[in-house]
Protein backbone atom coordinates (compact mmCIF):
# COMPACT_ATOMS: atom_id res chain seq x y z
CA UNK A 1 0.00 0.00 0.00
CA UNK A 2 2.79 2.08 0.67
CA UNK A 3 3.91 1.91 -2.84
CA UNK A 4 1.23 3.02 -4.35
CA UNK A 5 1.63 7.12 -3.76
CA UNK A 6 4.94 6.69 -5.49
CA UNK A 7 3.80 5.14 -8.47
CA UNK A 8 0.88 7.55 -8.67
CA UNK A 9 3.58 10.54 -8.44
CA UNK A 10 5.43 8.81 -11.25
CA UNK A 11 2.61 8.31 -13.48
CA UNK A 12 1.81 11.80 -12.94
CA UNK A 13 5.94 13.31 -13.68
CA UNK A 14 6.22 10.87 -16.85
CA UNK A 15 3.00 12.27 -18.14
CA UNK A 16 3.91 16.05 -17.77
CA UNK A 17 7.60 14.63 -19.26
CA UNK A 18 5.70 12.85 -21.93
CA UNK A 19 3.70 16.24 -22.70
CA UNK A 20 6.60 18.30 -22.85
CA UNK A 21 7.99 15.89 -25.19
CA UNK A 22 5.18 16.35 -27.39
CA UNK A 23 4.66 20.07 -27.82
CA UNK A 24 8.54 20.02 -28.53
CA UNK A 25 8.19 18.36 -31.18
CA UNK A 26 5.18 20.03 -32.60
CA UNK A 27 6.97 23.37 -32.13
CA UNK A 28 9.73 21.69 -34.05
CA UNK A 29 12.48 24.64 -32.92
CA UNK A 30 14.99 23.61 -29.98
CA UNK A 31 15.84 27.05 -29.51
CA UNK A 32 11.70 28.12 -28.67
CA UNK A 33 11.17 25.09 -26.63
CA UNK A 34 13.83 21.51 -26.12
CA UNK A 35 12.61 18.38 -25.09
CA UNK A 36 13.09 16.73 -21.81
CA UNK A 37 15.84 13.89 -23.17
CA UNK A 38 18.07 17.27 -24.68
CA UNK A 39 18.10 18.86 -21.31
CA UNK A 40 18.95 15.48 -19.46
CA UNK A 41 21.96 15.18 -22.04
CA UNK A 42 23.44 18.88 -21.87
CA UNK A 43 22.81 18.71 -18.23
CA UNK A 44 24.85 15.01 -17.73
CA UNK A 45 27.64 16.76 -20.01
CA UNK A 46 28.28 19.35 -17.86
CA UNK A 47 27.93 17.17 -14.68
CA UNK A 48 31.20 15.21 -15.58
CA UNK A 49 33.65 18.71 -15.44
CA UNK A 50 34.86 20.02 -12.38
CA UNK A 51 33.65 23.61 -13.19
CA UNK A 52 29.87 22.58 -13.15
CA UNK A 53 30.64 21.48 -9.57
CA UNK A 54 32.56 24.70 -8.78
CA UNK A 55 29.89 27.04 -10.21
CA UNK A 56 27.09 25.33 -8.35
CA UNK A 57 29.22 25.71 -4.88
CA UNK A 58 30.19 29.37 -5.32
CA UNK A 59 26.73 30.28 -6.09
CA UNK A 60 25.68 28.44 -3.14
CA UNK A 61 27.55 29.53 -0.63
CA UNK A 62 27.03 33.32 -1.72
CA UNK A 63 23.30 32.65 -1.80
CA UNK A 64 23.54 30.59 0.99
CA UNK A 65 25.44 33.32 3.31
CA UNK A 66 22.80 35.82 2.35
CA UNK A 67 19.77 34.17 3.52
CA UNK A 68 21.83 33.19 6.49
CA UNK A 69 22.80 36.63 7.58
CA UNK A 70 19.09 37.17 7.01
CA UNK A 71 18.12 34.56 9.21
CA UNK A 72 20.03 35.81 12.39
CA UNK A 73 19.26 39.54 11.62
CA UNK A 74 15.89 39.23 10.89
CA UNK A 75 15.43 37.09 14.37
CA UNK A 76 17.62 39.85 16.25
CA UNK A 77 15.95 43.17 14.62
CA UNK A 78 12.59 41.85 15.40
CA UNK A 79 13.13 40.54 18.97
CA UNK A 80 14.87 44.31 19.59
CA UNK A 81 11.39 45.63 17.83
CA UNK A 82 9.11 43.55 20.21
CA UNK A 83 11.57 44.89 23.22
CA UNK A 84 11.87 48.40 22.03
CA UNK A 85 8.21 49.53 20.15
CA UNK A 86 10.13 52.76 19.61
CA UNK A 87 12.49 51.12 17.03
CA UNK A 88 9.28 49.02 15.62
CA UNK A 89 8.42 52.89 14.46
CA UNK A 90 11.79 53.86 13.35
CA UNK A 91 12.38 50.45 11.28
CA UNK A 92 8.46 50.54 9.68
CA UNK A 93 9.54 53.15 6.80
CA UNK A 94 12.89 50.85 5.91
CA UNK A 95 10.93 47.44 6.17
CA UNK A 96 8.04 48.96 3.94
CA UNK A 97 10.62 50.94 1.47
CA UNK A 98 12.48 47.48 1.44
CA UNK A 99 9.63 45.15 0.70
CA UNK A 100 8.07 47.69 -2.09
CA UNK A 101 10.97 48.74 -4.24
CA UNK A 102 11.71 46.16 -7.25
CA UNK A 103 14.41 43.75 -6.94
CA UNK A 104 15.48 44.58 -9.95
CA UNK A 105 16.60 48.40 -9.00
CA UNK A 106 17.91 47.10 -5.63
CA UNK A 107 20.14 45.19 -7.57
CA UNK A 108 21.39 47.89 -10.32
CA UNK A 109 22.15 50.01 -7.35
CA UNK A 110 23.81 47.50 -5.44
CA UNK A 111 26.26 46.80 -8.81
CA UNK A 112 27.53 50.22 -8.70
CA UNK A 113 28.06 50.42 -4.97
CA UNK A 114 30.22 46.81 -4.85
CA UNK A 115 30.52 45.50 -8.25
CA UNK A 116 28.86 41.87 -9.07
CA UNK A 117 31.28 39.54 -6.87
CA UNK A 118 29.52 39.80 -3.65
CA UNK A 119 26.21 41.30 -5.55
CA UNK A 120 24.06 37.94 -4.76
CA UNK A 121 24.70 38.09 -0.93
CA UNK A 122 23.47 41.25 -0.40
CA UNK A 123 20.26 40.74 -3.08
CA UNK A 124 19.40 37.56 -0.88
CA UNK A 125 19.85 39.47 2.34
CA UNK A 126 17.81 42.29 1.19
CA UNK A 127 14.79 39.89 0.41
CA UNK A 128 15.08 37.68 3.22
CA UNK A 129 15.58 39.82 5.92
CA UNK A 130 11.63 41.98 5.50
CA UNK A 131 10.24 38.20 5.41
CA UNK A 132 12.01 37.01 8.56
CA UNK A 133 11.52 40.59 10.59
CA UNK A 134 7.72 40.56 10.41
CA UNK A 135 7.51 36.85 11.18
CA UNK A 136 9.37 37.02 14.24
CA UNK A 137 7.64 40.43 15.20
CA UNK A 138 4.33 38.13 14.95
CA UNK A 139 5.50 35.28 16.40
CA UNK A 140 6.71 36.90 19.53
CA UNK A 141 3.11 38.86 19.51
CA UNK A 142 1.20 35.66 19.36
CA UNK A 143 2.38 34.29 22.95
CA UNK A 144 -0.18 33.90 25.07
CA UNK A 145 -0.45 36.89 27.62
CA UNK A 146 -2.09 34.95 30.21
CA UNK A 147 0.83 32.52 30.64
CA UNK A 148 3.13 35.74 30.47
CA UNK A 149 1.53 36.85 33.38
CA UNK A 150 1.54 33.78 34.96
CA UNK A 151 5.59 33.56 34.91
CA UNK A 152 5.42 36.87 36.09
CA UNK A 153 3.64 35.66 39.39
CA UNK A 154 5.92 32.98 39.84
CA UNK A 155 8.95 34.79 39.24
CA UNK A 156 10.13 32.69 36.33
CA UNK A 157 13.73 33.41 35.33
CA UNK A 158 13.41 35.08 31.45
CA UNK A 159 15.54 31.69 30.27
CA UNK A 160 12.84 29.73 31.13
CA UNK A 161 10.06 32.25 29.67
CA UNK A 162 12.05 32.29 26.22
CA UNK A 163 12.16 28.76 26.39
CA UNK A 164 8.55 27.66 27.53
CA UNK A 165 6.86 30.65 26.33
CA UNK A 166 8.28 32.97 23.30
CA UNK A 167 9.91 30.24 21.64
CA UNK A 168 7.14 27.61 20.88
CA UNK A 169 4.98 30.90 20.00
CA UNK A 170 7.68 32.00 17.73
CA UNK A 171 8.75 28.79 16.23
CA UNK A 172 5.74 28.24 13.59
CA UNK A 173 6.10 31.57 12.48
CA UNK A 174 9.60 31.09 12.29
CA UNK A 175 9.36 28.49 10.23
CA UNK A 176 6.30 29.40 7.39
CA UNK A 177 8.60 32.83 6.93
CA UNK A 178 11.36 30.52 6.07
CA UNK A 179 9.50 28.46 3.89
CA UNK A 180 8.99 32.04 1.90
CA UNK A 181 12.29 32.92 2.07
CA UNK A 182 14.74 30.22 1.28
CA UNK A 183 12.66 29.94 -1.97
CA UNK A 184 12.86 34.21 -2.36
CA UNK A 185 16.71 34.13 -1.40
CA UNK A 186 17.50 31.81 -4.61
CA UNK A 187 15.23 33.88 -6.59
CA UNK A 188 16.31 37.13 -6.04
CA UNK A 189 19.89 35.78 -5.90
CA UNK A 190 20.36 34.13 -9.28
CA UNK A 191 18.10 37.20 -10.41
CA UNK A 192 21.22 39.27 -9.44
CA UNK A 193 23.84 36.79 -11.02
CA UNK A 194 22.13 36.81 -14.33
CA UNK A 195 22.54 41.11 -14.16
CA UNK A 196 25.82 40.88 -12.75
CA UNK A 197 27.18 37.98 -14.04
CA UNK A 198 30.18 37.34 -11.85
CA UNK A 199 32.76 34.67 -12.51
CA UNK A 200 31.86 31.11 -11.23
CA UNK A 201 27.92 32.08 -10.83
CA UNK A 202 24.43 30.08 -11.97
CA UNK A 203 23.50 33.43 -13.31
CA UNK A 204 26.46 33.61 -15.66
CA UNK A 205 25.58 30.28 -17.08
CA UNK A 206 21.82 31.10 -17.59
CA UNK A 207 23.14 34.90 -19.15
CA UNK A 208 25.57 33.01 -21.52
CA UNK A 209 22.86 30.70 -22.05
CA UNK A 210 20.65 33.15 -23.54
CA UNK A 211 23.44 34.85 -25.31
CA UNK A 212 23.95 31.26 -27.25
CA UNK A 213 20.31 30.86 -28.12
CA UNK A 214 21.40 27.46 -26.00
CA UNK A 215 17.86 26.92 -24.60
CA UNK A 216 19.00 23.01 -23.91
CA UNK A 217 21.42 24.88 -21.31
CA UNK A 218 18.74 27.30 -19.76
CA UNK A 219 16.39 24.61 -18.83
CA UNK A 220 19.44 22.30 -17.36
CA UNK A 221 20.50 24.71 -14.84
CA UNK A 222 17.07 25.48 -14.59
CA UNK A 223 16.82 22.28 -13.15
CA UNK A 224 20.06 22.62 -10.99
CA UNK A 225 18.71 25.74 -9.12
CA UNK A 226 15.38 24.04 -8.43
CA UNK A 227 17.14 21.29 -7.17
CA UNK A 228 20.41 22.86 -4.96
CA UNK A 229 17.20 25.40 -3.66
CA UNK A 230 14.90 22.21 -2.99
CA UNK A 231 17.64 20.82 -0.90
CA UNK A 232 18.80 23.33 0.84
CA UNK A 233 15.50 24.47 1.82
CA UNK A 234 14.52 20.61 3.09
CA UNK A 235 17.61 20.74 5.18
CA UNK A 236 17.16 24.23 6.73
CA UNK A 237 13.57 23.55 7.60
CA UNK A 238 14.46 19.69 9.09
CA UNK A 239 17.15 21.56 11.66
CA UNK A 240 14.67 24.09 13.16
CA UNK A 241 12.29 21.55 13.34
CA UNK A 242 14.37 19.95 15.70
CA UNK A 243 15.06 22.56 17.98
CA UNK A 244 13.97 22.11 21.63
CA UNK A 245 11.41 24.18 23.31
CA UNK A 246 8.66 23.91 25.30
CA UNK A 247 6.21 22.72 23.52
CA UNK A 248 7.84 19.28 23.57
CA UNK A 249 5.94 16.95 25.78
CA UNK A 250 7.07 13.81 26.70
CA UNK A 251 4.13 10.52 26.87
CA UNK A 252 3.60 10.00 30.77
CA UNK A 253 4.59 6.22 32.07
CA UNK A 254 2.20 4.13 33.44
Amino acid sequence: MQLIPWIKKLFILLFWLALWQAASMAVGNSILLVGPADVLVSLYSQAVTPDFWQTIAASFAKISLGFLLAFVSGILTGTAAFRFPLLEEVLAPVITLVKSVPVASFVILALIWMGSENLCIFISFLVVFPILYVNTLAGLRSTDRNLLEMAEVFRIPFSGRVRFLYLPALLPYLINGCRIALGMSWKSGVAAEVIGTPQWSIGRQLYLSKTWLDTANLFSWTLVIIAVSAVFERFFLFLLSKIPHGAERKEDTP
